[in-house]
């Protein structure tokens, strides 16, 4: 009996159902998801097709990890790895005290302002939370907050970096979307500044209706020498933000040129600081090769096993699924959306982007929705999957630095008030698209 096209004789419904159980059934015997998409595929390729189309999926993975664009992520993500180890972040905690001052919930919402310069500077989250948790999280703490709170702040504002541009999650969106990148960046800054919004809205309604949580920090007004030097602190970041930002916006750059550009402008203040060491570039560099590396795998596993799924029709199929499940396009949207959220809380973004776009994205242009709206909605969807039980990323690296007394279900536990505010965020952009200015 020939094994090749064997497969075949389940039909695409059985086929579809097979390839499910054997990715669920590999992934909870704890093998990487890279690997498990890879292996998936293989077997399905060789399973229904035979050897012969192996080219065919080696010629859709290059394809995918050839693009362009596709250099501004590990530029992004040296850029995070550098701020890791310098005192940027510190400085740039320190000078915020100016904006906190003496507002009830002062400290966390200058945690959450921190965030957003630092989500602007580089787009990835673990730093950024790990940061967060070394610096912010100890002194809400000693001020005496209320410690879900100040844990919440720490998670959920460490998350930003995924949804305020330049942001990874948005990079590899346009990539499996093809959509243009510098579209996607527009349209999620308001987005992005939103949901920062409303996490400060609730840090300070807490704060008001019940001052123990937030209490105000005692002792002197600081000097006005004092401000001017805590204000150096600002200088840099934002020159690296505007140099990023600015150049994309301006028309200037490409977002892969700007990339280049925020690395140059974190390496000089680096230097400008008398922080620099080749330690710390080898340092960095290690640490972005590790991360990278595991995007580029996932993303040539998840390129192989959509690239075989849809040679054996079963995009279509799904497709088909999907729009038969009602005429109203916003049910469609809608249970695109629960499927992502049940995703969100087993897998990696990355996979979740790359094996469900090839699929949600035409179906989304066909029901008359515009893809880069989606793309923003998707990033949104993904901020509640960096917090959601059982495994959401930012509660684990938390947990990673936080004090041994806090464990993982006291994180958790605190998350929930800011992933129904994220949830609210998604229901807003569904209702109102013109807040991404589509």
């Amino acid at each position: 009996m020939d094994i090749f096209g064997s497969l075949q004789s389940l039909g695409i419904e059985g086929g579809t159902f097979l390839m499910f159980a054997m990715l669920l059934g590999f992934l909870v015997s704890g093998i990487p998801l890279a690997y498990v998409t890879l292996l998936v595929a293989l077997i399905f390729a060789l399973g229904w097709f035979g050897p012969m189309v192996v080219p065919l999926i080696t010629s859709r993975v290059f394809s995918f990890v050839s693009s362009f664009v596709f250099v501004s992520v590990p530029m992004f993500v040296l850029m995070a790895a550098i701020l890791d180890r310098s005192g940027i972040a510190r400085d740039l905690f320190d000078a915020m005290k100016l904006l906190g001052g003496r507002l009830r919930g002062g400290v966390a919402i200058q945690t959450i302002a921190v965030a957003v310069i630092l989500a602007a500077m580089s787009g990835i989250i673990g730093g950024e939370v790990v940061l967060l948790g070394l610096v912010a999280l100890p002194q809400m703490l000693r001020l005496g907050y209320d410690r879900n709170l100040a844990i919440g702040v720490v998670c959920a504002g460490g998350a930003l970096g995924t949804m305020v541009p330049p942001s990874i999650v948005l990079i590899i969106y346009g990539l499996t979307a093809n959509v243009s990148v510098g579209d996607l960046f527009t349209s999620a800054f308001v987005p992005g500044l939103m949901l920062a919004g409303f996490y400060v809205a609730y840090v300070l309604i807490r704060a008001y209706l019940n001052p123990a949580v937030a209490p105000i920090p005692e002792g002197p007004a600081t000097p006005t020498a004092e401000k001017i030097r805590l204000l150096k602190g600002l200088i840099l970041p934002l020159c690296v933000v505007a140099g990023v930002l600015g150049s994309i916006y301006g028309g200037i750059a490409s977002v892969t040129e700007a990339s280049a550009v925020g690395v140059a402008g974190v390496i000089l203040s680096t230097i400008l600081r008398g922080e620099f060491t080749l330690t710390l570039l080898k340092d960095a560099a290690l640490q972005t090769l590790q991360t990278v590396g595991m995007i580029v795998w996932i993303g040539i596993g998840a390129s192989a096993l959509v690239g075989v799924f849809n040679l054996m029709g079963g995009i279509k199929f799904v497709s088909e699924l999907i729009t038969g499940i009602s005429d109203n396009p916003t049910i469609i949207l809608l249970f695109m959306m629960a499927i992502l959220f049940v995703l969100g809380m087993f897998l990696d973004w990355v996979g979740i982007a790359l094996l469900t776009m090839p699929i949600f994205v035409p179906i989304i242009t066909q029901l008359g929705y515009d893809p880069v709206w989606f793309g923003v909605l998707f990033c949104m969807n993904m901020q509640v999957s960096f917090l959601s039980p059982p495994f959401g990323p930012a509660a684990f690296y938390l947990k990673s630095v936080a004090p041994p007394d806090i464990s993982l279900g006291d994180i958790f536990k605190s998350l929930l008030p800011f992933i129904g505010l994220q949830i609210l965020a998604v229901a807003l952009l569904i209702a109102f698209p013109a807040i991404t200015g589509h």
